[in-house]
């Protein structure tokens, strides 16, 4: 396998398929596999997910790819999360109840609070505020929207590792990541052009 082959990690949890036809509309392929041994291998490596933290978490360990995907993250080298996958890179979860992740970073994921006339989950395009430059973001314009789907989001215990925020309606996490690792509350595959561009930088990242 090709060093900088794209492996999308499928734990029976996420629109694995969207993520790889986006991919493939800018032009790179990617593999989507639950093989540990294929995982271990990737040059890089995407973490999506749709749904529950808990069951999340629980697919991940019971198919044997917690360790392939944090040898993968403490390897530096070019790793993506998505939504849900972003929220499990965290320690704690708190969705139906107090669940262990990753940990890969310090910090927890909970419930977006309720206000007057907010609609959870948070559903819809939203304008991101950019806090850290990042090669991931090369092209993106400051007053840039994407898409969400979410009702729990990640508070780190370090703004080191914070990215950009959007409001709902006070900050909330939005990208984290430092070195070759990044990791979106938002979908970049259903993001349009902006969205395409993140994954396209991804793919090209050195």
């Amino acid at each position: 396998m090709a060093e900088t082959e794209i492996i999308i990690v499928d734990y029976g949890m996420g629109n694995l398929r969207s993520v790889q036809k986006a991919f493939e509309k800018v032009g790179y392929h990617a593999q989507i596999t639950q093989d540990p041994k294929i995982i271990a291998e990737a040059g890089r490596l995407v973490l999506p997910g749709v749904g529950a933290f808990k069951d999340a978490i629980a697919k991940i360990r019971s198919a044997g790819l917690e360790k392939p995907i944090l040898d993968h993250l403490h390897s530096n080298k070019p790793f993506l999360g998505i939504c849900l996958g972003m929220q499990l890179l965290f320690e704690t979860g708190w969705e139906d109840g107090k669940h262990k992740g990753l940990g890969f970073y310090k910090g927890e994921v909970v419930l977006i609070p309720s206000a007057p006339g907010l609609k959870i989950p948070h559903m819809g395009w939203n304008q991101l505020t950019i806090v850290k430059d990042t090669p991931f973001l090369k092209g993106f314009p400051k007053d840039g929207s994407v898409y969400f789907v979410h009702s729990f989001y990640a508070i780190p215990k370090s703004t080191d590792i914070l990215i950009a925020t959007t409001d709902y309606p006070n900050p909330i996490t939005a990208i984290v990541g430092e070195g070759n690792r990044v990791a979106t509350q938002f979908h970049p595959e259903k993001s349009q052009s902006l969205g395409l561009g993140i994954l396209k930088n991804f793919a090209e990242l050195n």
